[in-house]
């Protein structure tokens, strides 16, 4: 990377400005917080902290991108968990995650609009809750 472009991302990152995206929840590991087909807003190179939901290049296969919630940092990285238990493709199958495979932190969830769902009342009800911010909170396992 040259020398000018570095410093200009470092630049963005002392104002805050960072790049935003949005990433597509498709499988089952983060249900009750995000459900497949949810997007979510994310920050990338942001920093993560403790409960942070996160978008990470899977250690296995980079290709893959998938979303944790960040637990605690260890040796090695960061703990990351899926919320819902049952599913173990996380951290108690493949260990710490290294912080250059962290891409972004999830900021909020957008839930999309379901089919069939056109009415002025139902888009409106839709409207009042599409968006929930994704929370830090972390739960006892």
């Amino acid at each position: 990377m040259p020398e000018q472009q570095v410093q200009s991302e470092r630049e963005r990152e002392r104002r805050g400005l960072r790049r935003i995206g949005v990433a597509e929840v498709s499988g089952p590991s983060m249900v009750p917080t995000l459900s497949p087909g949810d997007r979510m807003v994310v920050s990338y190179g942001a920093a993560v902290r403790p409960g942070d939901v996160v978008v990470l290049r899977h250690p296995f296969q980079q290709d893959l991108m998938v979303v944790k919630r960040a637990i605690e940092r260890r040796e090695g990285g960061w703990w990351v968990l899926g919320d819902n238990r049952f599913v173990e493709n996380d951290s108690r199958e493949y260990g710490a995650v290294p912080d250059e495979l962290i891409v972004a932190r999830g900021l909020v969830r957008v839930r999309p609009l379901a089919a069939g769902q056109r009415g002025v009342w139902s888009v409106a009800g839709w409207a009042a809750s599409c968006v929930r911010p994704l929370s830090r909170r972390l739960r006892a396992r």
